[in-house]
């Protein structure tokens, strides 16, 4: 069962990063704006009632920002990435376990989380006695 579950964990990051990929990508965004463009062209807004209207237009500027959205996320996260890659590549004391770590799979990253939650319990520990003294 486990073995299945972290099948299906990866077949899920696989299937997310290329979602992400794709929603992100320019290419995306103008298909995406031709559809709307096509919507709109097909409509007739002289006999809808005024709701539609708004609704329709409504729709398609979330439509469209949703691929805006994700590229500009994409943008800042890769470019975040590359910034905390550079201060763990710099420090000689870092565990450059960390470095790609947007590259790991949901399970290594959670790996990484417990390795340091075990390293910061000894200094809450520390810190909670001296405020007891």
């Amino acid at each position: 069962m486990n073995k299945t579950y972290r099948w299906l964990e990866t077949i899920f990051e696989k299937i997310t990063s290329f979602v992400t990929m794709v929603l992100g990508n320019s290419i995306t965004f103008i298909l995406a704006l031709i559809m709307v463009i096509f919507w709109f062209s097909h409509r007739d807004f002289a006999t809808q009632a005024l709701n539609d209207t708004i609704r329709d237009t409504i729709h398609g500027v979330t439509f469209l920002s949703l691929f805006v959205i994700q590229k500009e996320f994409n943008r800042f996260s890769g470019s975040l990435h590359v910034k905390v890659n550079e201060l763990v590549a710099s420090s000689e004391i870092a565990n450059n376990a960390v470095i790609n770590a947007e590259n790991k799979t949901e399970s290594e990253i959670h790996e990484l989380q417990k390795e340091y939650n075990d390293l910061v319990e000894p200094i809450k520990e520390v810190g909670e006695d001296k405020t007891n003294q």
